[in-house]
């Protein structure tokens, strides 16, 4: 059990109160004394509210049935402004905001289901002294293990340093764990796109439903990709430390600066995957029009039989047909004759045709496999 003065008063807090935290609210504080640690979960923000005016560094949790009717009412009852809340939800597209005394950051919290990537906001909102999160129950639990281990990592930041610094290690940490989530997703997309290409592999594979499906796993990927340049973008606008509420110490900007490389790696991995895709769709083209030029002359070369024989049958019929003519006058002695005549025009016709087709026609080409 953790004992934390404050105000002259001792706070105990109980076992149920450390384990578990499924309600709506989590604070965890610093002492300005000693260093101990205050942890709590709540249903409303008022237990908390004289601990956070007198902590040197806490964070405070929020996550929410309804973000975008309940993100602005939770920020204003810790005492955000309005017009930082306003510019960083709704449709806005503004992922930074810096108004000297408060500031905020919204990433993107992603979520894969099949080949369905979808990116849900997670606002951190940074004053003086501490930092909330706000991101909704019902798609994501983020932050349920680092509810467990904040009392852990609030240790690690030192006392005696800047409030700046205090803040930018706990942003950091808060950063880097959305990140590693994150980036469990792309592990998932992948696995989605390796059982898509053995699809592809196999010949019998329905054809019309890979197209679709190779469709739907590149959407996913932008998808992807856009939710991590926006981290990018926030992490940039962050690592020169020109925010007043931001450390400027080079050490800790370098730490900021590694966490924009792991997310630029990430992306690195998410291009290579959907370079894979491509080079899966052009195989797959190519397999088409092979198939399709396949047919093609196996139609010609049918037509062309068909030709040969269509003439074997039509230079015979056309002498029968004008030989039976008035004008000829054909008596029983000319059978013979006319027979040969009907012959030898048949064999002729159809050797003409076929010398034709295996030097001019279909047959003399060899058929692409």
């Amino acid at each position: 059990m953790e004992e934390l003065e404050m105000n002259g008063n001792a706070q105990k807090i109980s076992p149920s109160q450390t384990e578990g935290f499924q309600k709506h609210w989590f604070c965890v504080a610093m002492s300005p004394a000693g260093g101990s640690i205050y942890k709590t979960d709540a249903e409303s923000p008022e237990g908390f509210l004289e601990i956070l005016s007198q902590s040197p560094v806490a964070w405070v949790d929020y996550w929410t049935d309804n973000f975008d009717k309940e993100a602005p009412v939770a920020a204003a009852q810790l005492g955000f402004s309005d017009a930082l809340i306003s510019s960083l939800t709704g449709e806005s597209r503004l992922t930074y905001q810096d108004f000297d005394t408060e500031m905020g950051i919204r990433l993107p919290s992603i979520q894969v289901h099949q080949l369905q990537v979808e990116r849900y906001p997670l606002l951190l909102l940074i004053r003086k002294n501490f930092i909330l999160s706000i991101h909704p129950i019902n798609v994501d639990r983020r932050y349920r293990r680092l509810r467990r281990y904040a009392d852990t990592f609030m240790r690690k930041i030192r006392l005696e340093a800047c409030a700046e610094d205090k803040l930018t290690l706990l942003l950091m940490r808060l950063i880097d764990e959305t990140n590693e989530r994150n980036f469990e997703h792309l592990r998932q997309v992948e696995e989605l796109g390796d059982a898509l290409n053995k699809e592809m592999s196999n010949p019998n594979a329905p054809r019309h439903d890979l197209g679709p499906k190779i469709y739907e796993m590149k959407h996913a990927l932008i998808t992807y990709l856009d939710g991590l340049w926006e981290t990018v973008d926030v992490l940039h606008a962050l690592r020169y430390g020109d925010a007043e509420l931001i450390t400027d110490n080079p050490k800790l900007l370098a730490r900021m600066a590694l966490l924009a490389d792991d997310v630029n790696r990430q992306i690195g991995l998410a291009e290579h995957l959907s370079e894979v895709l491509a080079s899966g769709l052009e195989t797959l083209q190519t397999i088409y029009n092979n198939q399709l030029q396949v047919i093609n002359n196996r139609m010609s070369l049918v037509i062309t039989y068909l030709t040969i024989i269509g003439t074997a049958f039509l230079v015979p019929n056309t002498l029968a047909t004008i030989l039976s003519g008035s004008a000829f006058n054909m008596q029983h002695d000319d059978i013979g004759w006319y027979v040969a005549l009907l012959v030898g025009s048949t064999i002729l016709a159809t050797g003409a045709a076929y010398w034709w087709a295996r030097r001019w026609g279909p047959i003399s080409k060899p058929t692409i496999q």
